[in-house]
């Protein structure tokens, strides 16, 4: 190689390296890192913060499906009181009791509380024991009646609502043994009860006042369970536990009487059931002492 041309390459990268310098004065120090060509080059790796992901929250199967019957016996019960059915229609009544009454037992056996369990009973409760009850009425002889029939209806459902809702709200508050105001599966019942029992022709009572006492039961039923009369819940009983003989003895009765006239015993029996609230407040008020 000739000392000319060794001399020239010499230059030229000398030229190079001067405008290479004379950009990194001009440019930021931010950005110097960037051209270290033969240098090291490190990589600085953002701390990204991972959010804990939402995990699927799901429901308990077995006494969200017995909740799920007593709703559908709820709505089948309308179904049947718009087709002129109504003794199924009062029977179905009867069937969501059953179920209502199996769901939260079931529940508390299995530990399968939850607040999702809680808040869709209450709202199959509103179907099955509010609106049910008052249509099925209404479709069956308080339209007879006017504005007085539905005025009775929705009497009725209103109080079935305010009693969900207070219930909701003073769960940890009331007594367990009792409950403030009729509950509504047995208002349901007591109505569903009077319908069956009329329905079958099994009540003494002429057809022209069967409308009026209709009319009575259903704003009965609507009030007391908004009044502040206490009610025997049942609660106490604890079915995991050995009872007296009686008790046995008493439910075998109670099943015979079922068996033998299901309508007059079914509407006896919750009959009697929603004058108990107002026998106690009576005692109480008599006696000075409270028993919830």
């Amino acid at each position: 190689m000739s000392p000319f041309r060794h001399r020239y390459r010499f230059d030229r990268s000398r030229i190079e390296r001067n405008r290479l310098m004379r950009k990194r004065s001009m440019r930021s120090e931010e950005e110097w890192p960037n051209d270290h060509i033969d240098g090291p080059d490190f990589e600085v790796e953002e701390a990204h913060i991972e959010k804990p992901r939402l995990r699927s929250k799901g429901i308990y199967l077995l006494p969200n499906a017995f909740t799920t019957a007593a709703l559908f016996c709820g709505f089948f019960a309308i179904v049947n009181a718009m087709n002129d059915q109504f003794q199924v229609a009062a029977i179905a009544i009867f069937a969501a009791l059953v179920l209502d009454g199996m769901d939260g037992r079931i529940a508390r056996m299995t530990n399968t509380q939850s607040a999702f369990g809680e808040q869709y009973d209450s709202l199959a409760d509103m179907v099955s024991f509010g609106v049910a009850p008052a249509l099925v009425a209404y479709e069956w002889v308080l339209k007879d009646l006017g504005k007085w029939g539905w005025l009775a209806a929705f009497t009725y459902c209103a109080g079935a609502a305010l009693r969900l809702a207070r219930f909701n709200v003073n769960t940890g508050v009331v007594d367990k043994k009792f409950f403030q105001g009729l509950p509504s599966p047995a208002a349901g019942a007591l109505l569903a009860g009077f319908i069956w029992l009329a329905d079958d022709n099994k009540i003494p009572v002429r057809d022209t006042a069967i409308p009026w006492v209709t009319f009575f039961i259903t704003v009965y039923a609507g009030l007391t369970m908004v009044s502040n009369a206490h009610f025997y819940s049942g609660k106490a009983l604890d079915i995991r536990y050995r009872v007296p003989f009686g008790v046995m003895v008493l439910m075998i009765l109670t099943f015979v009487l079922i068996s033998s006239n299901p309508p007059l015993t079914l509407f006896g029996l919750f009959v009697a059931y929603s004058l108990s609230g107002y026998v106690i407040w009576a005692w109480e008020s008599f006696s000075g002492r409270r028993l919830g």
